[in-house]
């Protein structure tokens, strides 16, 4: 009968690590020094090092120069999918909310006319908001609706679903949408906003949301803090 060896010492660190990562430690807690877990684990801080980097490398612990090694807020993950961000939090047992709401009717421009298929002159409802994770600032949301389809303000609703209230006021179902999204960082107005160092990590989310009828209903951009969200993709291979 074949004996199971027992794992390497590096990678029964990384198991332990990972055990205060999700059961002990909560985010920004320190994790042990370098010279403690390389005594515990009778390895050298070499290895130490090299597994502190693979957490570090897959957003679990974060390393501030002279203080050590911390753990990192957990990161939402978000499928591409057309699902609001408060369906996205919820799906996540986290609650959606809403800050420093403000809304205001401005003339599209060419940009947002472009996306929204009407005039530069003709009229939107732009409406900002600082989404939030259970009260954690996630992300600064500028939606631009076009007016002749959204004739009130809405006022205290856009705390909530966006999305539900064109459904349950107007009618108005997103039924596809064109989407991309790039890599940036926050100007530090944005890292005010969402509670994050300036120039930190950031994506830049677009999208421009159509209804059964083929009419453009919103362009939104959306900036995500970099820190506390991914977006996992599903790629599958033409068997032709």
């Amino acid at each position: 009968m074949k004996t199971e060896r027992p794992p390497a010492k590096s990678e029964q660190l990384r198991r332990h690590l990972a055990d205060l990562l999700v059961g002990e430690l909560a985010p920004h807690e320190r994790l042990p020094t370098e010279r403690s877990l390389a005594e515990e684990f009778s390895v050298s801080r070499l290895t130490v090092r090299r597994v502190l980097d693979q957490l570090e490398r897959e957003g679990r612990v974060y390393r501030v120069q002279g203080s050590g090694t911390f753990v990192s807020e957990p990161r939402i993950h978000k499928s591409v999918e057309l699902t609001s961000f408060s369906e996205d939090m919820r799906s996540r047992g986290l609650r959606p909310g809403s800050l420093e709401v403000s809304s205001e009717r401005i003339p599209a421009g060419a940009d947002i006319g472009y996306a929204l298929q009407i005039s530069p002159s003709s009229q939107v409802l732009h409406i900002r908001r600082v989404r939030t994770a259970d009260d954690e600032p996630m992300c600064l949301e500028h939606s631009y609706l076009p007016a002749e389809l959204v004739p009130d303000d809405l006022g205290p609703e856009l705390h909530g679903s966006l999305y539900e209230v064109l459904s349950a006021r107007y009618g108005l179902t997103l039924h596809r949408a064109e989407q991309t999204i790039k890599a940036t960082v926050l100007d530090p107005d944005d890292a005010r906003a969402l509670g994050a160092p300036p120039f930190s990590p950031a994506f830049l989310v677009q999208r421009t949301g159509f209804d059964a009828r083929g009419r453009a209903i919103e362009r939104a951009d959306s900036l995500y803090r970099g820190d506390r969200y991914s977006y996992q993709l599903t790629i599958y291979r033409d068997p032709q």
